[in-house]
């Protein structure tokens, strides 16, 4: 498998300074994202339907009681886990190991508690190899790949998974426009959405050749009624709708 060059941008890519959290440990700040950021880039990047998180390992090195609170001290419990997480995509494979800690009165959430932790830290770590939109950036202690400037929002884009759903969606769409009008009002409505949705490049010039397509067929379709027979001619060019569709 390799990744579609937009794919590489956005792996290369900086990390947005608002993604990044920080926590304070054992008298020093720590930089982290958190795990629904990093599962949203990954649907992001990869698609939806394109990569495969397992737990491979996962288990307990640590519970004994301890006192929870500082003003009004009560007894529980302190419960420690490690992970093993394995993050597949088409044949690449990355893995990460984790630890997770759980603090409660109650020993069973504290359990449950780093088993979730234990899971997230370790699947972060695979997905880290991947580059700084998932905290690779984090590691670099001058943070120089994150990116802390004030950029205009830019409009969140849909997955890869998700475009290519609706290019079959165009497709049906098309089916429906009997004019070239239609076409054309279909083409703005859907470059409406590509901005909106913020579509790559390699997916809008997937896209436009579908309308310049139907347009060719409605063309010939209407020379053909004029005068059965005869072949159409000069019906070749699509400048209206490249421009809805360039972007």
């Amino acid at each position: 498998m390799k990744f579609t060059p937009e794919q590489v941008e956005q792996l290369q890519s900086k990390l947005d300074a608002t993604a990044v959290k920080e926590r304070a440990q054992s008298g020093r700040k720590l930089s982290y994202i958190e795990g629904w950021h990093a599962i949203a880039e990954a649907n992001r990047i990869f698609g939806f339907d394109a990569w495969n998180r397992e737990t491979l390992d996962i288990r307990c090195v640590a519970e004994k009681p301890r006192k929870i609170g500082q003003t009004n001290p009560r007894d529980g419990f302190g419960v420690s886990y490690v992970a093993r997480v394995r993050i597949t995509i088409g044949d690449m494979i990355r893995e990460g190991v984790g630890s997770g800690h759980g603090i409660d009165v109650d020993l069973g959430l504290a359990h449950e508690s780093a088993i979730k932790e234990a899971e997230t830290d370790a699947m972060k770590r695979a997905l880290m190899t991947f580059g700084n939109p998932f905290g690779l950036a984090l590691y670099d202690k001058s943070q120089a790949n994150v990116d802390h400037r004030e950029q205009e929002k830019q409009p969140d884009r849909v997955s890869y998974a998700e475009m290519k759903r609706q290019l079959e969606e165009i497709d049906r769409d098309l089916l429906d426009c009997q004019t070239i009008a239609d076409v054309d009002k279909c083409a703005k409505v859907w470059a409406a959405l590509m901005k909106r949705d913020g579509w790559t490049k390699d997916y809008r010039d997937t896209a436009a050749p579908k309308f310049a397509a139907r347009r060719e067929v409605i063309k010939k379709s209407d020379a053909e009624d004029a005068f059965p027979g005869a072949r159409p001619s000069g019906l070749t060019g699509n400048t209206y709708v490249d421009n809805y569709m360039a972007g």
